[in-house]
């Protein structure tokens, strides 16, 4: 009895590393209304900014963080918060709304309001590149979110309240749209408007549509290969989805922006091919962009599709 006791002990516990990886804890950058910043895997904060209201940002390869604000851009180290690039909004426009650092050193921002324009950025502050937008709307607010640079030299711009995700060319012709207003999502009544809008490796676009609450994954055709919305999902967690990640395990990482800021409510949440909650964030943050760094203790492989 004692030697197949023992023996059931040891396959427990030669099996608690594969339970224990099957539960995923994710360290998270959140840039958000009231919090921007840094949470480890137990959702305590680790490093804060000092200024909420961010719109976008990353923490970057070398350590530091990239951070967009409405009347400014910021990369700050870690340790003493140091500004190592800066870009302020211009007389011209109305705020921004994104920061991407490129590959080769530059950073894409967007400037909202009469002159709509990706900028593209160098390490010194000017302005090497404009990409004139067309949001179809006077709002500036609402013009466009996280607009990202391919790795063909495009741009993937969602405009939301032009109901498209566009992508346009380094001289501003927009040469592809997907449209997020068509019948089969609901029509323009469920106010689909594109926020977050990601390239994945596999051609596809994964698009986070905010009062619409749902994610949608379009093949290069445009055609809907993949969503889900609060239908599909238990404890409707979609409460305006704002920023996304696709992680490398294929689960889909999405920000609830309008969750009540409290204790208890989920404000990020991972999400699998099937449609299930495996992981989630529900401390008192909230986010309107996000990064996963870490999933149990290890970097996140590989560049994130952002």
């Amino acid at each position: 009895m004692r030697l197949v006791s023992s023996a059931i002990c040891l396959l427990l516990v030669s099996c608690l590393p594969l339970f224990a990886q099957d539960t995923p804890r994710h360290s998270v950058f959140i840039a958000g209304p009231t919090f921007t910043g840094i949470l480890d895997e137990d959702g305590k904060e680790i490093w804060n900014s000092g200024r909420g209201g961010a719109r976008d940002g990353c923490v970057l390869a070398n350590g530091n963080v990239l951070i967009c604000w409405t009347d400014e851009v910021r990369e700050l180290t870690r340790d003493k918060k140091e500004t190592v690039f800066h870009y302020k909004l211009s007389k011209d426009n109305q705020e921004l709304g994104t920061v991407q650092r490129l590959d080769d050193g530059k950073t894409l921002i967007t400037e909202l309001g009469a002159k709509a324009v990706l900028l593209e950025v160098d390490p010194d502050g000017t302005v090497s590149r404009r990409v004139p937008l067309q949001p179809e709307t006077d709002n500036g607010h609402m013009q466009t979110r996280m607009a990202r640079k391919l790795a063909n030299g495009n741009y993937l711009v969602p405009h939301l309240l032009a109901f498209k995700v566009k992508e346009y060319d380094p001289t501003g012709k927009v040469v592809r749209e997907i449209t997020t207003d068509r019948e089969e999502l609901g029509g323009r009544a469920a106010e689909n408007w594109p926020f977050t809008a990601i390239r994945l490796a596999n051609g596809n676009t994964l698009v986070n549509l905010t009062h619409g609450n749902k994610t949608v994954e379009f093949d290069p055709e445009g055609r809907i290969v993949w969503k889900a919305s609060n239908e599909d999902v238990a404890g409707k967690p979609f409460d305006d989805p704002c920023g996304a990640q696709r992680l490398p395990n294929g689960n889909t990482v999405i920000a609830s922006y309008h969750a009540p800021e409290q204790e208890g409510v989920i404000k990020i949440f991972e999400l699998t091919p099937d449609k299930q909650i495996v992981w989630k964030y529900a401390g008192p943050h909230r986010a309107h962009e996000l990064q996963i760094l870490t999933t149990n203790g290890q970097p996140v492989e590989g560049k994130p599709l952002r």
